[in-house]
């Protein structure tokens, strides 16, 4: 996450149009004539509202984007027209990216200070899957004993509905949407009502850039509209990235009709320190990456395990680190932990908080800071000697809430580390690369980063167990929007 992407100066988004939706190419009316407001969680006041899209815009969406692809031109040009819009679609993102971190800042409470890494690292990530879709081979000639000419050619699956969550609201829709139009895909952007702006910036975008009508298009709604999106059944593929909860519910919806769908879900992902490593350096790491976006990312080291020996010199350490962390608002450069995104989830902090004093010692934090009686405030906390099948060591809490482990030797780590129904993320704090590298392979985690938190989206991304379905990220995060075709001829047809 040290990706050297210069510091933004944050403007107020000027959108448009943010009393419609974007279907079929152009701003509509709400079908339900309702606003979904937004409210800064450093201030609590409503700061901005969008459309709200009910059961009937999703209809009204799925046609459009079902229309665009079975009959529009967008499935049908070749891989490099595709990418030349998308490119034009690129320069304006590039232009507005003070827009999309002034976004971020007045809806999620992120830190205006991290934007450059979140926003500008963001537009770079759709930069690289262009020139990755560039080089990619869209039919291939394969070895086959079944006809003289063997093919197999990577079409786009079709109608995506591109769910994306309230954390990293831009880059992880970004994303998504990335790899459905370089693929051919059509897509429906569904952001969270808490954080859409940014989404409605991706659609002035593309329609700015000339991507055709119903291609892409945007709805944003609340819990049951979105369900019925959902379960239209002319959405081809669901890409989802949100909470195990909600993922549950797409896997069966999708699973009853076959349809595709990726799940990047939550995460209690553990780093194992060894004794190798100093002290007062993981200290340093822990405390500051459980205030990364006030501990809101789902690949968060949560549970941090270290020899018994250890322990409470870590817990100590880590302690005295977080005591200097300097809590503030997001615009502040020199905060260092913001706001939790909404009161909801402030709450349901404090309330994991009140059950782990119940079963662990509380070494630091667990209160709101008494010098901002205003926002969704919450002191970085500790836990030590934290008991691995307790809840606050089993279930996601999504906020800057550490749990430290005893573990008895490397096996009893890694045993730990494993119990657990999620598989997202994980690290091995150590000088010693092999070790590093032997961890890693015995934890089921679908990414395992040495000395930290650290992670690639140009590589593929994504969970064992309840932690997801599929990988984002990489020439793997392409083919997720692709299905594959065998053709077996007489002969090589021209144009190959």
């Amino acid at each position: 996450m040290n990706a050297p992407f210069p510091q933004i100066t944050p403007v107020e988004p000027n959108i448009a149009h943010k009393d419609r939706l974007f279907i079929g190419g152009a701003w509509v009316a709400a079908h339900s004539g309702r606003m979904i407001e937004q409210v800064s969680p450093d201030t609590e006041k409503v700061v901005s509202a969008v459309a709200e899209a009910d059961e009937a815009d999703m209809d009204a969406a799925v046609a459009a984007a079902r229309h665009a692809f079975d009959h529009g031109p967008w499935p049908r040009m070749q891989p490099g027209e595709r990418l030349a819009v998308m490119k034009k679609m690129s320069a304006i993102l590039h232009a507005r990216v003070g827009e999309t971190a002034r976004a971020w800042s007045m809806q999620m409470g992120g830190l205006a200070s991290f934007s450059g890494i979140m926003q500008g690292g963001s537009n770079a990530t759709f930069d690289g899957i262009i020139a990755m879709a560039e080089g990619f081979d869209w039919v291939e000639k394969r070895p086959t004993v079944g006809a003289a000419v063997g093919l197999v050619a990577y079409e786009p699956v079709g109608l995506v509905a591109a769910i994306a969550p309230w954390n990293g609201p831009y880059g992880i829709m970004l994303n998504k949407v990335a790899y459905a139009l370089a693929a051919g895909c059509c897509v429906i952007m569904k952001p969270s009502p808490e954080t859409p702006l940014e989404a409605y910036i991706i659609a002035e975008a593309a329609q700015e850039a000339g991507v055709p009508a119903g291609v892409v298009n945007l709805v944003t709604g609340h819990r049951e509209a979105s369900d019925h999106l959902v379960c239209n059944p002319g959405v081809d593929k669901v890409s989802f990235t949100g909470s195990t909860v909600a993922g549950k519910r797409i896997a069966q919806v999708c699973g009853e009709r076959i349809a595709r769908c990726t799940l990047e879900l939550g995460g209690k992902s553990a780093a194992i320190v060894l004794d190798d490593f100093p002290i007062e350096v993981a200290a340093k790491i822990f405390a500051g990456t459980i205030c990364m976006m006030s501990g809101q990312v789902c690949a968060m080291l949560s549970r941090v395990l270290v020899s018994k020996a250890r322990h409470d010199e870590l817990a100590a350490a880590i302690a005295a680190e977080m005591a200097q962390v300097k809590i503030g608002p997001s615009d502040d450069p020199t905060t260092q932990l913001g706001p939790v995104a909404m009161k909801r989830q402030l709450e349901r902090i404090e309330s994991y908080i009140e059950e782990g004093k119940r079963t662990a010692r509380l070494v630091h934090g667990g209160a709101r800071p008494a010098h901002l009686p205003k926002g969704y405030f919450i002191e970085p906390t500790l836990f030590a000697n934290v008991d691995n099948a307790s809840r606050i060591a089993q279930e996601e809490i999504f906020g800057p809430v550490l749990a430290l482990i005893p573990y008895e030797d490397e096996a009893d780590a890694i045993r730990i580390a494993n119990a657990s129904s999620f598989g997202l993320n994980g690290s091995v704090l150590t000088q010693d690369v092999d070790a590093a590298y032997h961890i890693a392979r015995a934890v089921r985690t679908g990414a395992v980063g040495q000395n930290g938190l650290r992670m690639d989206f140009g590589l593929p991304f994504g969970g064992f167990k309840q932690s997801g379905l599929g990988r984002e990220g990489g020439i793997e995060g392409l083919l997720g929007y692709t299905e594959l075709k065998t053709i077996l001829l007489d002969g090589m047809p021209t144009g190959l």
